[in-house]
Formats: C-alpha cells, structure tokens, sequence
C-alpha cells in the first residue's frame, strides 16, 4: 500500500515537473501569408528573396519579385459595393469578398412583424454583369403553435432585389469613370 502510494506521488511530481518546464518555453506563432495566390510561410519568402541575389544575401539581385499581398477583393467592387449598400437595411451574418458571399441575417420588417426574411447574394464574375448576380430570398411565417414556418418566397422578390444591386452597380460605375 505504501509502496503503490509513493509511486502515484512520484508520478504526480514528474507530471507537476513536466508542465512547469513546457509552461516556461517561449512560443512562436507562425501564420501563412496570401501571396500572388498562394499560402507559404513568412520565412519562406526571405529564403527565396536570399536565393535569387548573386553571391548570397548581400549580393546582386538576380530575378523581381513582387511580394507584396494580394488586397484586391475577387469580385466586381461595383457589384459588391451596390449589394452591401441595396442590404445595409438588413443585419450581415457574413461577408466575403474573395468569394462573393453575402448572407444576411433573419429580418422582419415593421409592417409585419409575423414574417421574416433571409438573403444570399452570390457575386459570380469579376465584370458587371447581369447574369453576374445571384440573389436567393428565404421566407418564414410565424405559427402560434409551430414557431417559425418555412414558406416559399415570391420570386419577383429576388428579381427586384438583383435589380436595385445592378442599377446601383451601373450607377456607381458612371459615377467613378464618367461614362
């Protein structure tokens, strides 16, 4: 008994030991880098920087690379700007602009507060474009004993919603280059 007690006591202290020593270690957080279209780590890019300089690091530099990220977003801008300014009414859920996803969250307007709505904008082309545009309208009625009902949604909604997104768009593009 007192033998088993000593060895749990033993394995405790080692455990004790063992989480002191990891706790005290410095911690390095590397994340990858977006450059011109794909992840490497930040070293990585120093390497090849060092690489491609005749006789080392303080060499000759043999080959320009633009390194710089990418911070342009993967979609028409007009497209995008217009649809966050045509749904600045409704709360966002989420908002990509590399992937031309917006969904919005559950909105009930004023008038009638027993139904409510939800919208997904997908942005699919990099011109402005009608056919560029993708608007689904998502539609639940309130039920005194069921909660919230799933119902079909009017499809003129969707409609005039990629309408008012492209006039916009169209508006925003004559505005900016005055054509």
């Amino acid at each position: 008994m007192l033998f088993r007690l000593m060895r749990v006591a033993a394995v405790l202290s080692m455990s004790v030991w063992l989480l002191n020593g990891c706790s005290s270690a410095p911690v390095e957080y590397k994340y990858p880098e977006k450059v011109r279209g794909r992840y490497e780590m930040p070293g990585e890019r120093t390497k090849k920087a060092e690489e491609n300089k005749l006789f080392g690091p303080k060499g000759l530099k043999l080959f320009s690379e633009d390194t710089a990220p990418e911070t342009h977003i993967g979609v028409n801008s007009y497209l995008w700007q217009s649809a966050l300014s045509t749904l600045s009414f409704m709360p966002l859920a989420s908002a990509d602009p590399f992937g031309g996803v917006i969904v919005t969250d559950w909105y009930s307007p004023d008038s009638s507060p027993d139904e409510r709505f939800k919208l997904n904008v997908l942005i699919l082309t990099k011109t402005l474009r009608a056919d560029g545009l993708k608007v689904s309208v998502f539609r639940q009625v309130r039920d005194e004993k069921k909660g919230w009902i799933d119902t079909k949604s009017d499809p003129d909604v969707a409609l005039r919603t990629e309408n008012a997104i492209l006039a916009g768009a169209r508006k925003m593009r004559l505005s900016a280059t005055g054509q």
